[in-house]
C-alpha cells in the first residue's frame, strides 16, 4: 500500500507537470492510465469511483 500511495503521489505531481507546461504526447495517455489504475488500488479507489457514479448519475438525468 505504502509503494502503490508513493506512485500514485509521483505520477499525479508527473501529470500536473505535463499538464502544466502543455506538453502532451502518447506517453501522456500511458502516464495517467498507470496513475489511474494506481489510484484503484489505494484507499482512494472506491471513493473516486463512487464519485464518478454520482457525477454520471447526474448527468444522466439532464434534459437538453
Amino acid at each position: 500500500m505504502i509503494v502503490s500511495m508513493s506512485a500514485v503521489l509521483l505520477l499525479g505531481l508527473l501529470i500536473w507537470f505535463l499538464l502544466r507546461i502543455r506538453y502532451l504526447r502518447w506517453a501522456d495517455f500511458l502516464i495517467c492510465g498507470m496513475f489511474g489504475f494506481l489510484l484503484a488500488a489505494t484507499g482512494a479507489g472506491p471513493l473516486v469511483r463512487t464519485a464518478l457514479v454520482g457525477l454520471s448519475t447526474f448527468l444522466g438525468q439532464l434534459s437538453f
